[in-house]
């Protein structure tokens, strides 16, 4: 089965947006773990501007599932993830300023930084996964560095699912195709949602892990507005 972890990057977002402590990523760290998901991501950035640097350490004690941090591989951010050693690290290229993640690491290109960064992250016993492209042309250069596993960068995707899924997938399941004979595990994620996530999921092979933050955090809004607003009305009823 495919393990679900949930990226609480928009709940800090959030909670960055008012100032203080509500929501609390930890609390929703703790219960999401409690309500099923398998793991945590968080994406910390150098301006802080939703995970902060505290985050990643509170967290640290907190995630007894799978705890994954993703990154553009800065000395600063290698140094926190070596000093935290979560289970998985996910190397993403983006830059300082982009409003969020998009696209996959050039493996041939940046093959030699790659390379020294994993090998200093399997060295502390943390797996690692490159961010990456649909390409199957980029897998061998992605197995060669060292990675443990792949993630699929999955908007485009999600973009093209409603008007074509057949043809949406279709370089994605090539490229999961080349990384199962390059022995790398496959991990997906950006954009997936209720609404494309199973149809991915029944056609990726060795699809073991997703990491859905956005449209989950999203969908739980809607999900649980209904709740949230009768329980607001308990409270102001009178007796």
């Amino acid at each position: 089965m495919t393990k679900l972890s949930v990226n609480i990057n928009k709940i800090a977002t959030i909670r960055n947006a008012r100032g203080g402590e509500f929501p609390s990523v930890t609390e929703a760290a703790v219960k999401l773990q409690e309500f099923g998901a398998q793991g945590i991501t968080i994406h910390p950035r150098p301006d802080e501007r939703h995970i902060t640097r505290k985050d990643v350490y509170d967290l640290k004690s907190l995630v007894h599932t799978e705890f994954n941090i993703e990154g553009n591989p800065h000395r600063p951010f290698i140094d926190m993830v070596l000093e935290v050693k979560p289970e998985q690290v996910t190397l993403v290229p983006d830059a300082d300023d982009a409003i969020t993640s998009n696209a996959g690491w050039d493996c041939e290109k940046n093959f030699d930084f790659l390379k020294s960064v994993i090998a200093e992250f399997k060295n502390a016993g943390i797996r690692t996964s490159i961010f990456l492209d649909p390409n199957p042309e980029m897998v061998k250069f992605a197995a060669e560095t060292g990675t443990d596993r792949i993630e699929l960068y999955t908007e485009a995707y999600a973009k093209n699912y409603s008007q074509d899924k057949e043809n949406a997938i279709k370089s994605y399941v090539e490229t999961a195709f080349e990384a199962e004979e390059f022995g790398l595990g496959i991990n997906a994620g950006h954009d997936l949602s209720l609404d494309n996530l199973k149809y991915f999921a029944e056609n990726i092979p060795n699809l073991l892990e997703v990491s859905i933050g956005h449209a989950l955090i999203s969908e739980a809004l809607y999900l649980g507005l209904e709740n949230t607003v009768q329980a607001y009305l308990k409270r102001l009823a009178k007796w």
